[in-house]
């Protein structure tokens, strides 16, 4: 059997962090298994759905190097899903409902005060013909509800383990809207059984949603796939989420992380291995295992995120940077200039500071011009190396009595015009002796 796992955004915004990691986790678990990624678009909230962000998803996945074997569209499968809709009228398992949305609320209410869970009364199975013709006269239009069976719902869950719902303590589900158009945890099924979906991993805000949707599987005929929830996301300030803050792939990608360091953090996180940095997708695969994911919430940190960018960054190799620099417009940087100042960076777009600063032209800022004198007098013959640096300001303390901030903070002004910024030993050495001397006067 061929393994098959899918991911179902809606294109109702970019893709958050949270969408990606289950994304993920479904992309590693079919390759570790040779199995199928597909990539489906839950469209079917015309309201809300756009095409610029669908369009966006599909990019920001290619950009992770998350390919899909299969692409579909809710939007575009109507017809399956009023057919089985007409499936489950006929067989008894879906029914017509006439409550309006101020009614049902009073109905929660009233059952939250007898201190009842709200569950569906099924009031509408009561209702005769007459009384259905007489809602739809006055102008009335059906939503319809999945009748549940009153039995246990059980199944194996590949990080929860043994997952149990009591059928009588689930309510009937609403499976289609008032305007006909099916919800998600109907055209979901219908998908599923029609792809040949063999396990679903999502999160674990789903849970309850598979519960009804076993149940929806078996009375359209189809066998219910393998099912993983995933723990959710947290941050210091609680629950991650678009709404909250949640950060969406395409800004951390405008702010320069490496499509990589994301991979690498989503990929382990909530696992029990260690969170370092994967040089490729294949390494990734090679150490994924499903039973590593625990059910603990796994606390999302942008501070963990900067540091693995860096890590990775420090340890990528020429060849592996040079066209991520090409498309920074840094055509211009060679292996020897990226070996000099890859392990000093957090971003990418930090190598063109550091080009910057070596080949234009600096305004350097001079406070006292006789110390600069004296550093200037005493630089040291060429070839330079990562040593020269230190010499250099050695030379200058024993000197000039100067030390600390007041003998580095001058240098690292004349020859950058700034108070910050990249490693001075190593910009020392590519300046060079005559570009240096050149900036000191």
């Amino acid at each position: 059997m061929t393994i098959r796992v899918r991911i179902a955004p809606s294109p109702t915004g970019y893709l958050h962090v949270g969408n990606v990691r289950t994304g993920l986790v479904n992309w590693l678990f079919a390759k570790k298994h040779k199995g199928e990624f597909f990539l489906r678009l839950d469209d079917t909230d015309q309201d809300r759905s756009r095409p610029e962000f669908a369009a966006a998803i599909e990019e920001d996945l290619g950009w992770l190097g998350l390919k899909w074997d299969g692409f579909f569209k809710q939007s575009d499968r109507y017809a399956e899903y009023e057919a089985a809709k007409q499936k489950l009228l006929a067989n008894g398992r879906l029914y017509p409902c006439y409550e309006t949305a101020e009614e049902l609320e009073i109905k929660r209410k009233m059952m939250a005060s007898r201190g009842l869970p709200p569950v569906y009364d099924r009031s509408a199975l009561k209702l005769t013909e007459e009384q259905r013709r007489e809602y739809e006269a006055q102008g009335r239009k059906p939503h319809y509800r999945f009748l549940l069976e009153d039995k246990d719902i059980i199944w194996s869950d590949l990080i929860r383990g043994d997952v149990k719902f009591q059928g009588a303590h689930v309510s009937d589900p609403v499976l289609v809207r008032e305007d006909g158009v099916p919800l998600y945890t109907l055209a979901s099924v219908v998908d599923d059984i029609e792809y040949q979906i063999t396990h679903i991993i999502r999160g674990e805000d789903h849970v309850s949603n598979t519960a009804v949707q076993i149940q929806i599987f078996e009375a359209l005929g189809g066998a219910p796939p393998s099912f993983g929830h995933l723990a959710l996301l947290k941050t210091k300030e609680g629950e991650l989420s678009k709404r909250k803050g949640g950060g969406d792939i395409r800004g951390l990608r405008d702010e320069g992380f490496e499509p990589m360091t994301i991979n690498s953090y989503l990929g382990k996180i909530g696992t029990s291995d260690a969170i370092e940095p994967f040089a490729s997708l294949d390494a990734l695969v090679a150490s994924f295992d499903m039973k590593k994911f625990g059910r603990a919430p796994a606390n999302y940190d942008p501070a963990e995120v900067d540091r693995l960018n860096e890590k990775l960054l420090t340890h990528m190799p020429f060849d592996q940077a040079k066209s991520c620099l090409a498309s920074l417009g840094l055509n211009q940087v060679n292996e020897a200039f990226w070996n000099s100042v890859h392990g000093n960076i957090k971003k990418m777009s930090d190598v063109s500071d550091w080009w910057k600063l070596i080949h234009e032209p600096v305004k350097g800022i001079i406070d006292d011009a006789d110390f600069i004198a004296t550093a200037a007098a005493l630089l040291p013959p060429e070839p330079w190396n990562e040593n020269s640096w230190n010499e250099w300001t050695n030379a200058v303390k024993e000197k000039t009595g100067k030390k600390g901030k007041d003998l580095f903070m001058p240098l690292r002004k004349a020859l950058t015009g700034m108070e910050h910024g990249p490693e001075m030993k190593v910009l020392f050495m590519l300046l060079g002796r005559n570009k240096v001397l050149e900036r000191l006067k």
